[in-house]
């Protein structure tokens, strides 16, 4: 076996002993490499105790090399390949996971989160290219038709701009998230909570088969690795770290999206909120998100999504406007004369002009431009207004001598 075997085979038995995203193992990799640490490990040369009686839990079970390396045999039948940080396809981006403090931990699995040892990918795309420009989206599993709808949106306009698509491959908010991105033939990035060839859930298996064949399903687990409800945390910090924004679309009291969002705060990324009715359970934990995180952005579309993400200046959503009017070109004083006249029969000017707040030189000036512009008509007794258009039909009848509808 090679030095390069041996070091991959280290990983993948290091991820086995630990889960991903264990600092002191991350640690000891760092400073010794995977090889001396596995044997560090081994030899129940652990600096933490939980981390010993957990090697020691798992080494009971079996031989971590041999373990690995059946591993890799699986993934080679699977046609899944595993990606280390040595490889050319490793997406630097998750390195910023060594620097990620969540504040008011108290629980374990908010406190380990170290950058992964190594990926499993199912897919033919490189991953570091995949998630270059990626957005996640994430959300209620027990999505509204309003949540599945907007995510079905964000990811077909996304996809549609060239951008990568990322979520969890859950049902309600993520697989309609991947659904978008494939019916705009764009590349979607499902991101697993347990082993390639276990999807959960399993209901998604076709989604995921579809993902798989123009995107990419990635995992930190070996195949076989069952999705254990931390581990969803645990993932979740890789689809946070790994693109450059997460949008939750619903969300409800205790969601996992609004942990993911969380992450991404914290690993200096942009955190985006879709509002939802207030009256819906489903949008309770994102409307709380929006109000706790100063840093969150509320976002109502893919415009939105790319002024937060996208370059800056290049990106701008284009403001929001009512509907153009004619009377939004004239100034204040052509408008005020405008207003002055009835909503029936004619003004003189005198009047008209007293009525407006304007001198009489000013109120001639400014009805002749309004008559130019078919806004007043001049009569015998004054000005008026131009009478509004007949529709097509009315005026045809009375053209031919029939009674209107």
């Amino acid at each position: 076996m090679s030095a390069e075997e041996e070091r991959r085979l280290a990983r993948v038995a290091l991820t086995w002993l630990a889960e991903p995203g264990t600092r002191a193992v991350h640690r000891l990799v760092e400073r010794h490499g995977p090889v001396a640490t596995l044997d560090l490990l081994l030899d129940g040369g652990s600096p933490d105790g939980w981390l010993h009686t957990t090697v020691a839990a798992r080494s009971a079970a079996g031989d971590a090399r041999a373990v690995a390396a059946e591993a890799l045999e699986r993934a080679d039948r699977l046609g899944a390949r595993l990606v280390t940080p040595d490889d050319e396809e490793w997406p630097a981006q998750v390195a910023s996971l060594a620097t990620l403090r969540l504040p008011d931990v108290s629980r374990r699995v908010d406190g380990e989160t170290a950058p992964p040892l190594c990926f499993w990918v199912r897919g033919g795309w490189p991953l570091g290219e995949a998630l270059d420009r990626s957005v996640a989206v994430v959300g209620a599993r027990a999505a509204t038709g309003y949540g599945q709808h907007v995510a079905t949106e964000l990811g077909y306009g996304l996809a549609e701009r060239d951008w990568t698509v990322v979520s969890g491959g859950a049902f309600g908010i993520d697989a309609a998230a991947h659904r978008g991105a494939l019916t705009a033939g764009g590349l979607t990035v499902a991101v697993l909570a347990c082993g390639l060839d276990r999807p959960y859930p399993m209901g998604n298996a076709a989604l995921f088969d579809r993902i798989a064949e123009t995107g990419l399903l990635v995992s930190e687990w070996p195949p076989g690795a069952e999705p254990l409800r931390p581990r969803f945390l645990i993932r979740n910090r890789v689809i946070a770290a790994g693109t450059l924004g997460t949008v939750v679309v619903e969300a409800s009291a205790r969601s996992g999206a609004t942990q993911t969002a969380r992450r991404a705060i914290h690993s200096n990324r942009v955190a985006m909120v879709v509002p939802g009715p207030v009256t819906s359970a489903m949008s309770v934990g994102a409307h709380e998100f929006l109000r706790e995180q100063p840093k969150a952005r509320l976002v109502t579309g893919v415009a939105h999504v790319l002024e937060e993400v996208g370059r800056i200046g290049a990106d701008l959503a284009p403001p929001v406007r009512g509907p153009q009017r004619a009377t939004d070109t004239l100034d204040d004083d052509a408008r005020s004369l405008l207003e002055a006249l009835p909503r029936r029969g004619a003004m003189g000017v005198d009047r008209l002009s007293v009525r407006a707040g304007v001198d009489v030189r000013t109120a001639l000036r400014k009805l002749s431009l309004l008559e130019e512009l078919s806004m007043v008509v001049r009569r015998d007794d004054g000005y008026a207004l131009t009478p509004p258009a007949k529709p097509k039909g009315a005026a045809a009848a009375e053209g031919a001598g029939l009674p209107g509808n």
